[in-house]
């Protein structure tokens, strides 16, 4: 059912017409990625998925959204042209073709059929999200919230600085 979801809401996230609509979509997407998350019993990971990118990150989508100037975004639709469709494809296939050589290359589906793919400790894991050491990633999850937050500081000085025109 979450699977339904996902890709109903990321077909639904692409083809509207509506750029608030397409946000809103994505985030169903995530939430129901979350929700596999939760199903899979990595509660860790579900709830950095709602609070990371299904709160934070489509927040700020809504919250750039609406600093845009809404005459530029007011009624704006574009027509489906055939030469984009068709890219869309072929950039489509080019991805999946890509997908399918790292499998075999790999050769994951051999051993997820043969049952010899390891399986990691989730405490490993969580220590290497939140540990400060070498290939842990605390500080890159830091950088990135400071980043996010002069983003939102430059978005509110833009809109002020329209305000007063």
């Amino acid at each position: 059912m979450l699977a339904v979801v996902i890709l109903g809401s990321a077909i639904l996230s692409v083809m509207s017409k509506s750029i608030m609509r397409s946000v809103t979509f994505l985030l169903f997407v995530l939430f129901a990625i979350a929700g596999i998350y939760f199903m899979l019993g990595y509660t860790y990971l579900g709830a950095a998925q709602i609070s990371v990118y299904a709160g934070g990150i489509t927040v700020l989508y809504m919250f750039a959204i609406q600093l845009v100037s809404k005459r530029s975004l007011q009624g704006l639709t574009e027509r489906i042209k055939l030469s984009r469709v068709l890219q869309g494809a072929l950039l489509s296939l080019a991805g999946l073709v890509t997908v399918g050589v790292v499998l075999l290359k790999n050769q994951f589906i051999v051993k997820a059929v043969a049952g010899s793919i390891e399986e990691y400790d989730m405490s490993q894991v969580a220590q290497a999200i939140v540990g400060s050491d070498k290939y842990q990633y605390v500080l890159p999850f830091e950088f990135i919230s400071v980043f996010l937050l002069a983003c939102i500081i430059g978005g509110v000085l833009i809109a002020r600085k329209e305000d007063k025109k």
